[in-house]
């Protein structure tokens, strides 16, 4: 019999990489694990805001809908271990989860550390071999065939393992404090595969409003959001939008962020228009704030007119947005000024100059070309025993538990490797 240290070798203790190590283990390969952290899961344990929407609960037939790269790709994968059965994963090591609005999916605790530990466990238990503090340096080949991976050690010092099958899952470059620095995609060229363009998405995006100083800390809930590209119509969404120093944030500007990157990188004019009544149609609208003007006091200004109308942080930037000072009398406000009120209303323009970069960015887009990669296995189809999980791939699907469970799916995938 062939002497060799490992069955399979994964590289990578994230979420694709500990799924795909003890998927493997449990279907009898010996397994290493190798992590360059002090310990597996960092990304896990912070997604969510420390909370990890791990996956989301909508039906399977309309979940690969929300997949914004190579949807079709990854149906294989998640036809094997879909969202059900990671549900079913992660209750059946007594993590209790549930559902919340928009069917994303969280342990009851509220506690990322639990979907962390089960990922763990599930390795641990089936016999999987953990080495953190371990950088790989090098993927080792010959004629196109894997035969180990090279790594340097907590001590420094180089160590080589012999293992027929590799399984990289080193995630993208998001979140890079949590070791996803792009050693993937390193690999995977120096071995020939194409790397599609990378760059952040479900990301923050930078408007360069004149009054976006009042902005910082402002939560809208229940507005409409439109996305243009070149005054053209991209996107439509309803939902929570954000402002931080970071940019323009949110779930529904995260979703936005996907387009918005490619667009602002190929220097297209970028823009979101914010619909603060989305309840009321223009008419409606037009017939409120003709009610509040007519049951005014005297003494009533245009910023208690506002104050009625939007949030109090928005007051200021809606009045400089109208150019009528905030200390005008209700009784003194024109007809004309009256009709911008209404237009702003249902039509606040963020104009977008850039975007967060990936430090603030939830995943990655672009990575390994799927071409290059057998959906039915994950193997790739220019090195023998080499496979990809995860962020590594060139998918990204948009905010609510549908990255996680990319990496799940796909980790599942890559570790049903046999003898």
């Amino acid at each position: 019999m062939e002497s060799r240290d490992y069955d399979v070798a994964v590289v990578g203790a994230g979420a694709a990489g500990l799924m795909a190590a003890g998927a493997a283990a449990n279907n009898g390969m010996r397994v290493l694990l190798l992590e360059k952290m002090e310990k597996p899961a960092r990304k896990v344990r912070i997604t969510g805001k420390g909370r990890c929407n791990l996956t989301n609960a909508r039906p399977p037939e309309e979940f690969l809908q929300k997949v914004r790269a190579n949807a079709e790709f990854l149906s294989e994968a998640f036809n094997g271990f879909n969202n059900m059965a990671a549900m079913r994963f992660f209750e059946r090591r007594k993590v209790k989860l549930v559902t919340e609005r928009g069917d994303r999916v969280f342990p009851k605790s509220g506690r990322s550390g639990e979907i962390a530990d089960a990922l763990e466990f599930f390795c641990r238990d089936n016999g999987v071999t953990i080495e953190c503090n371990a950088r790989v340096t090098d993927i080792l080949t010959i004629n196109n065939k894997v035969y180990g991976v090279a790594y340097r050690n907590k001590r420094g010092f180089e160590r080589r393992v012999e293992a027929p099958n590799v399984i990289i899952a080193t995630g993208g470059v998001s979140y890079p404090a949590t070791g996803s620095t792009g050693d993937g995609y390193r690999f995977a060229d120096a071995l020939g595969h194409t790397i599609e363009s990378v760059r952040p998405s479900l990301t923050p995006l930078v408007t360069s409003h004149p009054q976006r100083e009042y902005l910082n800390g402002l939560l809208l809930r229940n507005v409409g959001a439109r996305l243009f590209v070149d005054n053209e119509l991209v996107r439509e969404e309803f939902g929570e939008i954000g402002f931080s120093e970071r940019g323009v944030e949110g779930a529904v500007a995260l979703r936005f962020s996907r387009d918005a990157v490619d667009a602002i990188i190929d220097e297209r004019k970028v823009k979101i228009v914010l619909d603060l009544k989305p309840a009321l149609d223009e008419q409606t609208l037009r017939d409120r704030i003709a009610r509040e003007i007519a049951e005014s006091e005297p003494t009533e200004l245009f910023g208690d007119l506002l104050r009625r109308l939007v949030p109090k942080q928005l007051v200021v930037p809606m009045a400089k947005e109208l150019d009528v000072h905030s200390k005008l009398y209700i009784s003194k406000l024109t007809e004309r000024e009256t009709e911008r009120l209404i237009k702003v209303l249902k039509g606040f323009v963020l104009p977008i100059a850039d975007y967060a970069p990936f430090e603030y960015a939830i995943v990655t887009a672009g990575g390994v070309s799927c071409s290059e990669v057998d959906p039915r296995t994950m193997q790739s189809l220019k090195v023998k025993g080499l496979y990809f999980a995860g962020e590594v791939l060139d998918i990204d699907a948009d905010t609510g538990g549908y990255n996680l469970q990319t990496a799940f799916s796909t980790g599942w995938l890559a570790g049903q490797l046999k003898r």
